[in-house]
């Protein structure tokens, strides 16, 4: 079993899964930070990965961070050893996602991926993983949602990608962590 060491973004302090695999934990509408708050509490690891978003409200745009999987976290259990019923009497969750009566892990290798390409708070940046030529999904802005073409990136930050809109492809500006690539 591989040794992970994840430092959670709350409490600063380093999580070892050495032994236990990651599960997904389905939350309650808007309560993630709550379930995330609440395991650890428990003594469990967590993994709340995160990204910026853009939010319109009067009129105006702000950017906020925002869970990258909407009512979903992971957390490190083993089962044959944690009290992995907990989890779905713990405030915020809805319930571990099952297979029959057992947890079903998440496949290895996925939540250490989201891990690394993750900063110390939580939030994913994938810009080091892009390519010239690849296809992206803008995740911020007034295109958020929107698949495009990556046309350029420079040193600060800023990428060009490509949008085709009404039937015609635009050249826009972004933030590089605006972008997730799309395999």
């Amino acid at each position: 079993m591989e040794h992970v060491l994840y430092q959670s973004a709350r409490t600063h302090r380093t999580v070892s899964v050495g032994g236990s695999r990651w599960y997904a934990v389905h939350t309650q509408p808007f309560r993630e930070g709550r379930a995330r708050e609440q395991l650890e509490n428990q003594g469990f690891g967590t993994f709340l990965p995160k990204r910026y978003k853009t939010v319109r409200h009067a009129r105006k745009l702000s950017r906020v961070e925002a869970p990258f999987f909407p009512r979903y976290l992971f957390v490190a259990l083993d089962v044959t050893r944690d009290q992995w019923r907990s989890v779905n009497g713990t405030f915020g969750v809805s319930s571990l996602v099952m297979q029959s009566s057992r947890p079903h892990p998440v496949p290895q290798g996925i939540v250490e991926a989201l891990i690394a390409s993750a900063d110390s708070s939580g939030i994913l940046h994938f810009g080091e993983q892009l390519k010239v030529g690849g296809t992206i999904r803008l995740m911020a802005g007034a295109f958020a949602d929107q698949l495009a073409t990556l046309e350029s990136m420079d040193d600060s930050g800023r990428i060009r990608v490509l949008l085709e809109s009404l039937g015609r492809k635009v050249s826009i500006s972004t933030h590089r962590q605006d972008v997730f690539p799309i395999a």
